[in-house]
């Protein structure tokens, strides 16, 4: 295994480089303003605002150094046989990242562009993301590149079992704990489960996300999606600009997280007024009838399945939906969506991060700079790692839930996250983001030192 100072001994190990105490950490280091442009991989991105929170903490550089650097990194190669009986090779990666608050805790993304660069930024952002919301774990991110459109349910189930018996040995109930993620639902979870206990006898708390009937939680499958909606609320409130209820709200995505936000708003009385999916957009200025609009997303063609055949509102192109009047602008899609082009586009008051790092570091700046507030992924879309920490913690207890409790302790725990952010973002006088990343920077940061880092 590969520490935080080891060397790698397998190919399936990969060692991180380390900065000098004197020098710099990285490209992004040094933050200025404005960043002279594009810093290409997702990790950069992540690490210009880590560090941006570490200049305002003013940790020296051996303690960034302790916070930035991933513990350890694993790439292995995926060998199946597919249903045409030839073989095929698949790259997957996992990189876990901090383990100083709990296990790490972080999904396998099934994607064509999963990388580990990808894995690394998602691993940091899980160990924030943790830390905020007062949630005892670690962060952790995987990756399958595969595209799981091109196969079938056998060969994702044959791919989910070698992805197990190849990381077993650095997975566990009380060591890394995976998660659903992209193209990889409570079905894959089930399989992973089923594998893992071939090794660790029976042991649900060795991934999240699964079935209801195969030991899952009330509430996971709309966690997310529930999450933006309570950090909105708290956000409004802060911002003393009203309840939920008949604000108007603009939704970039309409996948799981999307889609749950929007049903959820529309149930508190907010006017869901413009969503949009891959293939385009859709608006109604009276408000889009959102349990219509999921139905018909649900149903197969030509009766539905396709945003364009929804007869509910006008059909705009995907550029036009950031132009959009609105109170609260929720990107929900994909990473690195709110570029400086839209975010000068954007018309909106507040912008509520439904994704993993909508938010490229320009775009950000734009948002700054215009003086519109930004409630971060790291609160905002954290509804899902609360319910999962609840799945992990029924599991160990072989004790379920009523959904009712689910939904009580996930509304206080992004309440009291949100308080924490709020307090720290007033005392600094500093943004929600910066509040947020040192927030949880300062809760990683104890725990290595009451560990006995010195």
């Amino acid at each position: 295994m590969l520490g935080r100072s080891g060397s790698a001994r397998s190919r399936h190990v990969r060692s991180v480089g380390s900065a000098s105490e004197t020098g710099s950490l990285g490209p992004s280091s040094a933050l200025r303003w404005p960043w002279p442009g594009p810093r290409g991989s997702d990790s950069d991105h992540t690490n210009v605002y880590v560090q941006e929170a570490l200049q305002e903490l003013e940790y020296p550089l051996r303690l960034q150094k302790l916070l930035l650097t991933p513990q350890r990194e694993f790439h292995v190669e995926l060998v199946i046989t597919l249903d045409s009986g030839e073989v095929a090779a698949f790259n997957a990666y996992r990189v876990q990242h901090d383990n100083s608050r709990g296990p790490f805790k972080g999904g396998f993304r099934y994607h064509p562009n999963a990388d580990l660069s990808d894995a690394r930024s998602l691993a940091s952002l899980m160990t924030w993301k943790s830390a905020v919301l007062n949630v005892p774990f670690g962060g952790a991110k995987g990756g399958v590149c595969c595209d799981p459109s091109q196969l079938s349910e056998r060969e994702l189930e044959r791919l989910t079992r070698r992805l197990v018996q190849a990381l077993k040995g650095v997975m566990g109930p009380l060591v890394d704990i995976p998660g659903p993620e992209i193209s990889a639902g409570s079905r894959l979870m089930s399989y992973f489960f089923d594998e893992m206990s071939k090794y660790k006898g029976f042991a649900p708390a060795c991934v999240t996300g699964k079935p209801l009937a195969l030991h899952g939680s009330y509430g996971r499958e709309y966690a997310t999606g529930r999450g933006v909606v309570l950090a909105a609320r708290e956000l409004l409130k802060a911002e003393h600009a009203g309840r939920l209820a008949g604000k108007e709200f603009v939704i970039q995505g309409f996948g799981n997280v999307g889609s749950w936000a929007a049903r959820l708003l529309h149930m508190q009385g907010a006017k869901v007024t413009a969503v949009s999916d891959s293939s385009g957009g859709l608006y109604n200025e009276a408000g889009l009838d959102v349990h219509a609009l999921i139905t018909h997303m649900k149903a197969k063609p030509p009766f539905g399945g396709h945003m364009s055949s929804f007869p509910g509102g006008r059909h705009i192109p995907l550029e036009q939906l950031p132009t959009i009047p609105c109170d609260v602008f929720v990107p929900a899609a994909t990473a690195n969506l709110v570029t400086p082009e839209m975010a000068r586009a954007l018309e909106c008051k507040f912008v509520v991060e439904g994704a993993n790092g909508p938010t490229t570091p320009e775009g950000d700046l734009v948002l700054r700079e215009r003086g519109i507030p930004i409630l971060p992924d790291i609160l905002s879309s954290g509804g899902g790692v609360v319910v999962s920490f609840f799945e992990w913690v029924q599991n160990l207890q072989n004790f379920r839930w009523e959904e009712e409790e689910v939904n009580r302790r996930l509304d206080r725990h992004i309440s009291d996250a949100f308080a924490a952010i709020n307090r720290e973002r007033t005392q600094r006088r500093i943004t929600y983001r910066k509040a947020a990343y040192s927030v949880a920077l300062q809760e990683v940061m104890r725990a290595h030192l009451n560990r006995g880092f010195d």
